[in-house]
Parts: C-alpha cells; structure tokens; sequence
C-alpha cells in the first residue's frame, strides 16, 4: 500500500490541500506522549487505495517546537515503509524561505512532488517562477496550484505517479548560498500598488489600530456567537427536547415509580410534577440537555467564528497583539484561542489549550480559563441578574474578573514551574475563507468535542447524582455554609445556588433571581458562581487534559482565590 506525506511550513494552505485530496474521510490523532495533533485520510487513485498523513508545520527539520519534533519523527518513521511518497507544499509568494525544508527534504531521497501552492496570491504580488526552470534545479516535479479554489489538484494528483528521487545536492554550510543562487535563477519580482487586503492586514497588526479594531472585532463575534447560539436554545433544541424528549422521559418518569434511587439518577427531581431540564438534574434527562443544547449550541457558533478568524488569516494577528500582555501570565498569545473559545463554552476552551507547547503553559491556561472565563450562558444569565442594578453592577462584576485574571495569572507565572517559549507564528495574508474547507473543519470540531466530551459530561452528572443521591452534596452545602454567610455576605439559601453551579453554572445564577439579594450581594453571587469551581463538564475534562495531581492543585487556586475574593468584596463593596 502506497502512503503520501504532505510536508510544508506553516500557514502554506497545507491543510487545504490535504482537504482536497481526501474529501471527508479524515481522522486526527494526538502523537503519543504529545498533545500535537496531525491529520490522516486516504486517496484513490485508480485502484490503488493511498493512506495520507499531515504532517504539522514545520520551517525545517532540525526542530525547535514540539509540533517540529512531532513532524520531524513522524517523518522519520514513515520514510522506512515502502512506496512513500512526499508531497512538499511551498507558499509560492514566500519562496526563499520555503526552499530550505524543501532542500532538507530532497536529501531523504524519496521520490517527491513540490506543490507550489497560492500561486494566484503570488501573481498578485508581482512574483514570477519559472517553474521549469525550478524543476530542472531540483530535479523533482512541480505542480502550481491554488488549493483553495481547486486550481491544479487534478494536475498535483496525476502527478503522484511521476515522482521522483531527486539528485540535488547542497552543503549544509552553504545553504542559504545555494537557495539564493536557485531564487536568482527562478524567480523575478516586478512593482505593484498594494491591495486593500494588503493594506488591512498591516493597519490590524499595528498595536495602535490594531488593538481598537481587535476589540470591535471581538465584540461583533461575541454578539453573533449569542445570537446564533441563544437562537438554536430557543428554535431548535428546546422545541426538540419539549415535545419530542420530554413525552417520553415522562413515561419514564413513572415507570421508575418504583424506585426512588434509579428515578433521581436517571430522571431527577420533578418541577411541579413535570420535567424541567434545566433543573431536574437527571442523566437522561439534564445530562442530556446540558451538552447538547445548552453547550454544542455555543460551541457550534464559537467554532463557526474561530475557524472564520483563522481561514481569514486574523487569528494570527490577534495572538500577536496581545502576545505581550499574555506573556505577564505566563503565557503567549496564541493562547488567546482557548481564552476566547472558554467565553462560548469552557469545556473547548480546556480542549483548545492542547496547542500550547508547555505542560506549564496549558496548566495555567486551563485553570484561568475555569476560574476567571465565565460561559456565554452564564453571562447571559448574569446580565439579566445585574442587569436591573444597571451598568454599574455588571462593570464591577467583570471588572472584578478580568483583576482576578491578571492577578492570579501573574502569581501562578512566579510559581509555577517551568518555561513559556515565545509566539513564533506566520502571519499569512488575508483571504477569503473557502466554504467547503470552513464546514469541513466545523464538522471535525464538533464531532471532535461530541467525542471526547459528552461522554465525561454524562459521567460527571451520574457521579454527581450518586453522591447527591447519598446526602454527600447536602454535607458538603452544610460545611460550607458558614463562609457563605459570614465570609461572603450572602443568605445561607445561596448555598444551594453555589452547589447547583458545580452541574450548571446558569442554572445557579437564576436560582439567586427569588432570593432579593441587594447589589451589593448580587455582586458577590456573580463573582463567586464564575470563580469557586468549574461546571461538572469543565472539571471532568479538567481531570482528564491535567491528571489528578495537578487538578487537585487547580482546585487549590481555586478555592483560595474565592475565599481571598469573596471576603474582600464583602468588605469593600
């Protein structure tokens, strides 16, 4: 069985390309010990049925990251098979630095195809390749090709059967020499006016344009995510689970009559006799809900955005806006992804931070994400809670967040072990974003968090239900009471509220709505429910991305920030 390797720089349109050549039938795997991730599909070509791997990013193969380390052996496990094929995809407008990957690649003599991809962006930017020329040089086939509107694939297909094993040589010591001499050879550069997007793209990366379009940009996503996702809540999920769902959890419902025990774990307690799923707390019946219309309806919107940002080629630019500002907390700014995705839904948002380098790194980023990133749900909820207090109230109560961020993102940066390298990201130009390849990366997102994700919520809401079922949670309400009233300043009936937010975080906020609390309590309430603890959802991936040690010690910061917090606002507000 043959096997293709696609092997390229970063940012050079190699995942579209890949998407080009294998449709839909694609899977991604974490390399072991790693938390990189790299793509595999297959390809017919006559009857021949080809396996494709994707590798990551790389700019050359002595790696220094590990998504580099990950290419690089990967690379170095497959090439001893038989019938490997490399695919080596180049960013035609940027061919001087692709060329030295290109060049190391040449040296593992296997037969290889160059992809000269984006080569509408280089005729655009005045750059003429003689690809003949090129292909003489380097003694392999070279097929242009703009991967994004499917220019050349057919051609870079047919052209799998001619690759071949190339005789170029080159000094290591003299490199970037003979790369230079190759350009001189190949490659003219003639005037041209810049374009808008040329123009847009250096007024964006500027921090003092850019950062005011970054938060008009951040804005308009966080409205459309809500109303996309308040909209599918509204239009879709709860019409599903009300008239289809419900029925039947009813019958349910009475068929488990005859056990108390089983109908709490699997239906709940019932609101005035009917199932209500935001309250009942059942498996089959909230635990259900939860992720499925409650969660995947924001993650469905802030995957839309993200993968809008990136296809754009914005999301690079925001990483390095605000790379300075993340590095105070021990972070860089590619981390801002699993920030933002942890606004629509935490649970992505701890997925995400699988793409920082550093169990460091990911360590802090999870645990200011649970502590100090509150839902989009949750938000709408608090708005509505505060909202009657006005502007003052809900300035104060994210105001107090972002504080928390900062503050205990730069004492987790002194004390937390480790290093957090530097933001080393291509920034691509703008494009257009390809409507195929934007659906079919929304789809693998999503399946990716109804996989890895549902089943742990699911198991979080039976254990949870297990323990409430044996009076465990009620102690724990118990125990805990006493801060609630005399540290917090709130009534003792809040306690229910809080413990409610372990299972749902909105949920709990409009629990607070019958207690009258004063703005000064709905404050606190607010600021307490974001920080004391994950949703069960949260803290069940939590687990699983940190391992038991270091959860623990995330709950740690947790529970001692919201006692330092709580006492604090009680007395100064």
């Amino acid at each position: 069985m043959k096997k293709i390797i696609l092997a390229g720089n970063p940012n050079v349109g190699k995942s579209v390309v890949f998407n080009r050549l294998t449709g839909v039938r694609v899977i991604s795997s974490n390399y072991p010990g790693t938390t990189v991730e790299f793509s595999k599909g297959h390809i017919h070509i006559g009857e021949d049925h080809i396996d494709i791997i994707d590798l990551p990013g790389t700019y050359s193969l002595d790696p220094t990251s590990p998504a580099e380390e990950v290419a690089v052996k990967l690379l170095e496990e497959v090439s001893k098979e038989d019938d490997v094929i490399l695919i080596n995809v180049i960013d035609a407008t940027n061919l001087e630095r692709n060329l030295l990957l290109t060049l190391q690649l040449l040296r593992l003599k296997l037969p290889m195809v160059i992809c000269l991809n984006l080569w509408d962006e280089a005729k655009h930017h005045g750059i003429k390749i003689n690809v003949e020329e090129l292909e003489k040089m380097l003694g392999v086939p070279i097929v242009p090709t703009v991967a994004i509107t499917a220019e050349g694939i057919k051609k870079l297909v047919d052209s799998i059967s001619s690759a071949t094993i190339s005789s170029f040589e080159y000094n290591p010591e003299e490199k970037w020499q003979q790369i230079g001499k190759v350009i001189e050879s190949v490659q003219r550069v003639t005037h041209r006016h810049h374009t808008f997007l040329e123009r847009l793209g250096e007024i964006s990366i500027n921090p003092y344009t850019g950062l005011p379009i970054a938060l008009v940009i951040l804005f308009i996503s966080f409205e459309v995510i809500r109303f996309i996702g308040e909209g599918l809540i509204s239009w879709v999920f709860d019409p599903i689970f009300e008239t289809l769902w419900k029925p039947v959890m009813m019958k349910v419902s009475g068929f488990l009559s005859f056990s108390p025990f089983l109908h709490n774990l699997l239906i709940g307690q019932l609101v005035e006799g009917e199932i209500d799923f935001g309250f009942s707390f059942g498996l089959l019946t909230t635990g259900l809900y939860v992720p499925f219309a409650a969660v995947l309806t924001y993650v469905f919107a802030f995957y839309l955005i993200l993968s809008i940002m990136e296809d754009t080629g914005y999301l690079p630019r925001l990483g390095v806006l605000l790379d300075r500002m993340m590095h105070k907390v021990g972070l860089h700014g590619m981390s801002v992804i699993p920030m933002l995705l942890g606004f629509g839904c935490n649970v992505p948002g701890v997925l995400a931070s699988r793409i920082l380098e550093t169990r460091r790194e990911r360590f802090i980023a999870m645990t200011l994400t649970a502590i100090a990133i509150p839902c989009m749900a949750q938000l709408a909820m608090v708005f509505g809670l505060i909202g009657e207090f006005g502007f003052k109230g809900i300035f104060v109560v994210f105001l107090t967040l972002f504080l928390i961020w900062v503050i205990v993102g730069i004492i987790m940066n002194k004390i937390v072990k480790g290093e957090s390298p530097e933001i080393f990201v291509e920034i691509p130009p703008y494009r257009i974003p390809h409507f195929g390849t934007l659906v079919k990366k929304l789809w693998m997102r999503i399946r990716g968090f109804l996989k890895e994700a549902i089943p742990y919520v699911l198991l979080g809401v039976l254990i949870v239900n297990i323990l409430y079922s044996f009076g465990v949670i009620q102690f724990i309400g118990k125990l805990f009471a006493p801060i609630v009233k005399f540290l917090f300043g709130l009534p003792v009936e809040a306690v229910g509220a809080i413990i409610i937010g372990f299972l749902r975080k909105d949920v709990a906020v409009g629990m607070l709505v019958p207690l009258n609390l004063d703005l000064k309590q709905t404050i606190i309430a607010s600021v307490i429910l974001s920080i004391y603890f994950p949703c069960v959802a949260t803290f069940i991936m939590l687990v699983k991305e940190l391992g038991v040690w270091d959860m623990v010690k995330s709950v740690g910061i947790m529970i001692i920030t919201t006692l330092i917090v709580g006492t604090l606002l009680n007395l100064i507000l």
